[in-house]
């Protein structure tokens, strides 16, 4: 993680050299140039010394992890690092630059006082001081770190010697220690033992601990005979080609003495044609553990040729790219053990003695306590086990071992809590904010930092919990094993800290970032420091106040993240408009009226969520916040969603066309002024408006079409009488909520409706939409719909879903249309529904014909029905055993 401390600053400065302030100094202001050169060619010193170290960390041997000489060393480079970055900060600030932008410094007119002259000697003589650190900590890297290196096998013989004692681990393991794995063992048998003569490649995909290799080894001993050669090769994440080779040819040619007594002084050409040529004429089989990169693959299955005899590949991964290049139909992906599995397996290895495995009842708590830490990973729930074998069986003695394996939990707490659950959005502003992300070609931010998920997912780093209706990933959290190991780098590194009501005393802020989880009082008096504080981020909102926040924009003048969901804050602080850095200002859900003329100097945020808050009106200068991505501003006011004004947007009285930046604007209330520059906010993807007038429709179209990159677009009427008409194109929308009148016809005229004009169209929520006529075989053009909703949208008595309508449709909401009585479902209609919520629909008296042509359902909901309508649905045999729920109406 040092590297990416370094990184980090190496961006800053950048940043600071890219825009050559010396170069705009004005003619009065010309002497300072030369201050200004000096400084900036001592900052590009400074990068390309920490661009050296930075490459110099990446290679370092991996045995210097548990070095107390390199760890103190590192800890060292660190904090220089981290000094660097601050005076970085403070430069950008004094000179008046447009972070990130790539425009002129603002020294035309000079400094804006002396006391800014005092300040910017002071960064120079600090950056003078910080090139003499960098200098002595290479001198000193020179002189001592060496001496725990001196080994006589490299870094990468270490690596891969330290992979393959791993793998041996996992290939050791008994049959009774494979539990649970009895179905994807049968496939994988089966897959081997087939009748197909070509050419098969097996992935065994998950992340470390689930068992891959376990399996892997189990089924190979056993299917190995049935082959005519076969062979077991650890890849390892630091890959040798020629390793690997060498070590397939041992097993290969392990009979044959003649072919190997020369393959030492083969070179790798000759080595692979040699295999080739062999592996032609056999049935083979080869296992491939361990492999990390597609390239690896690649690379070797030049030599595993496709004879046509049946031969099989077996590869295990944590990548799911790398899982993507078995054959059609042919990964196994691993899961967790079940908790009954997993205590089953630990009492097997804990108590080998017993007959029955029996855990005491004495040590059934712990016990429990100590499997759930495994979180169901075989591999440590073995290893565990195995520990407490050949400890005393005594309450005292567990309770020790337990207390040791949640050392890391209660003292090096990460920056979010055990099992929270992430938002894909959330953290992805986050990391934008924090400046971990960079731009791509004509990838925006967001979507580079969405790649970086996907993949973090696809190395089964994490792990994904729930996709949207439409197949993106929505949220996810990170297994506790591997959020322990980042606990540890970020203790080491000071990256971030949490404190919790039982931390207690005074916090010692080395780290640069600050999470408060549980905290149920104020902390006023909690900090001993706090100025080189840039992030911190209130989990909970339980605080009962929350007096810190004067201190923490006085003192933490480099504050980039304040995300201060839930708290009872009624004011924000002047100074808030001081923290030049900030890019990320979250106010959701506190009891903030104003926000102070001050924020119109936070040139750099790009996150500002009001959302819930108590506040109505932008200030006046909120236009200078070029650089604003992502605007939330939205107060619920009837939490049932029934009636017109059941929320309000954000008044924006002037500005809004300086907003270019904006990618997210919810909600802004449509009036003259706003209305009038819409058109110039080209780079929004998501868009909701609130009180809109029919004669407003006509612009808003001509705006939205300028939205090229606009996939989600909510549209709200003002009064029950004013109709939405929008008849535009907008061939990138994904999501589209209208909430008041449609005109009739409207399905027909508007490009949204139609097959092409829709065809991305995932979500379509329609409510108040006075509609007589029944919109069933107009939208049943929109094939690829996954959800829709009608509430209070249809007038009519009758809907009608027919054979082949919908065939994505995976949820369908059905609400407050007490005219409705009857709903008829074809075969064939909705083939992909998963759930269906029936929501007062006070017409219907009788259950939905054709219901049963949707079964199973994962979830069948009726809300509000009648007792009368209940006791049909209870007597129905179309949905008994459905996943069903009842609510009465009152």
């Amino acid at each position: 993680m040092a590297e990416i401390v370094i990184l980090l600053a190496i961006k800053k400065i950048g940043i600071a050299l890219a825009s050559r302030a010396a170069d705009h100094v004005s003619v009065h202001f010309a002497k300072y140039k030369t201050q200004l050169l000096e400084l900036q060619g001592s900052m590009g010193r400074v990068a390309r010394e920490l661009r050296i170290m930075h490459d110099v960390l990446c290679h370092m041997d991996i045995r210097n992890c548990n070095s107390q000489v390199y760890d103190g060393w590192l800890e060292e480079v660190r904090k220089v690092a981290h000094v660097m970055e601050d005076m970085v900060d403070e430069y950008l600030y004094l000179v008046g630059q447009k972070h990130d932008t790539g425009s002129c410094f603002y020294l035309k007119k000079g400094f804006r006082k002396q006391s800014s002259l005092l300040s910017m000697n002071q960064i120079a003589v600090k950056v003078k001081e910080i090139e003499k650190d960098l200098t002595h900590l290479s001198e000193t890297k020179t002189r001592w770190v060496p001496m725990i290196n001196n080994g006589d096998s490299g870094s990468t013989n270490y690596i891969v010697k330290r992979s393959q004692d791993l793998a041996k681990i996992s290939r050791s393991l008994d049959e009774e220690d494979l539990v649970g794995v009895d179905k994807n063992r049968e496939k994988l048998e089966q897959w081997l033992a087939g009748d197909d003569f070509g050419h098969s490649v097996i992935a065994l995909l998950g992340m470390g601990g689930l068992g891959k290799t376990a399996l892997a080894a189990n089924v190979y001993k056993k299917a190995r005979e049935k082959f005519q050669c076969h062979a077991w090769i650890s890849v390892s994440q630091t890959y040798s080609r020629e390793d690997v080779l060498k070590n397939i040819s041992k097993e290969l040619f392990k009979d044959n003495v003649s072919v190997l007594s020369k393959t030492p002084a083969m070179d790798i050409t000759c080595l692979e044609e040699t295999m080739k040529s062999f592996l032609e004429q056999q049935k083979y089989l080869i296992i491939l553990d361990d492999v990390w990169t597609p390239e690896t693959f690649d690379d070797l299955s030049r030599v595993l040729t496709n004879n046509d005899k049946g031969s099989r590949i077996i590869m295990t991964t944590r990548e799911g790219h790398v899982a993507a290049l078995a054959s059609p139909g042919h990964i196994l992906t691993l899961a967790p053990l079940p908790e009954d599995k997993a205590c089953d397996l630990f009492c097997k290895k804990a108590f080998p003695r017993d007959t029955d495995h029996e855990c005491p009842v004495e040590l059934k708590p712990l016990s429990e306590q100590i499997v759930n830490k495994c979180k169901g990973l075989p591999l440590v729930i073995v290893l565990v086990g195995s520990l407490l074998c050949v400890r005393e069986k005594t309450v005292e003695e567990w309770r020790r071992i337990n207390d040791q394996l949640s050392w890391e939990l209660n003292n090096n707490s990460s920056l979010f809590p055990e099992d929270y659950l992430l938002k894909r959005k959330q953290l992805v502003r986050l990391w934008i904010a924090e400046g971990f992300i960079e731009g791509r070609g004509d990838s925006t931010l967001e979507e580079v930092a969405e790649g970086y998920l996907k993949e973090l997912i696809d190395r089964n780093m994490l792990q994904l919990v729930e996709r949207n209706n439409f197949g993106r990933m929505k949220r996810f959290r990170m297994h506790d094993i591997l959020r322990e190991l980042a606990v540890d780098l970020c203790q080491k590194n000071c990256f971030g800290v949490i404190y919790e009501d039982k931390c207690g005393g005074s916090l010692q802020m080395d780290g640069r970032r600050l999470v408060m989880h549980r905290v149920k009082k104020d902390i006023h008096q909690s900090f001993s420091s706090m100025h080189h504080l840039r992030t911190v981020i209130i989990l909970d909102g339980c605080m009962p106040s929350f007096t810190l926040l004067p201190l923490l924009c006085k003192k933490s003048r480099y504050m980039a993240v304040l995300e201060l969901s839930g708290l009872p804050i009624e004011k924000l602080p002047d100074a808030i408009g001081d923290l030049f850095n900030l890019r990320h200002l979250c106010l959701r859900d506190t009891k903030v009226k104003v926000l102070p003329k001050s924020v119109e100097k936070l040139s750099n945020l790009l996150t500002l969520d009001l959302h819930g808050s108590d506040i109505h009106e932008l200030p006046s200068g909120i236009g200078k916040l070029k650089k604003l991505r992502h605007l939330f501003a939205e107060k619920t006011i009837d939490p049932d969603w029934r009636e017109i004004q059941c929320c309000s947007g954000m008044c924006i009285p002037k500005g809004l066309g300086n907003l270019t930046n904006l990618q997210t604007l919810q909600a802004l209330e449509a009036q003259d002024e706003s209305v009038r520059h819409l058109w110039e906010l080209t780079q929004v993807r998501s868009l909701r408006l609130w009180n809109v007038k029919g004669n407003y429709c006509g612009r808003i179209g001509e705006s939205l079409v300028r939205m090229r990159y606009l996939s989600c677009l909510d549209v709200n009427a003002s009064a029950e009488n004013e109709v939405l008409l929008l008849n535009v194109y907008l061939p990138s929308l994904q999501k589209l909520y209208l909430r008041g009148r449609l005109a009739e016809g409207a399905f027909d005229e508007s490009p949204l409706f139609q097959a092409v004009g829709g065809q991305n169209l995932h979500v379509l929520n329609l409510s108040l939409s006075q509609l007589r006529e029944d919109p069933l075989p107009s939208l049943s053009r929109l094939s690829n719909l996954t959800r829709l909703q009608f509430t209070r949208a249809y007038n009519g008595e009758q809907l009608t879903f027919r054979t082949g309508w919908f065939p994505k449709l995976k949820i369908l909401v059905l609400r407050d249309m007490p005219n409705l009585n009857r709903l008829e479902i074809h075969k064939g209609a909705m083939a992909s529904l998963e759930r269906l919520v029936l929501a007062n629909l006070s017409g219907m008296m009788e259950v939905p014909p054709g219901i049963e042509f949707l079964m199973p359902l994962q979830r069948l909901v009726f809300q509000e029905i009648t007792n009368d309508f209940l006791t049909l649905l209870r007597e129905c045999s179309a949905i008994q055993g459905a996943h069903a729920v009842y609510s009465l109406r009152y």
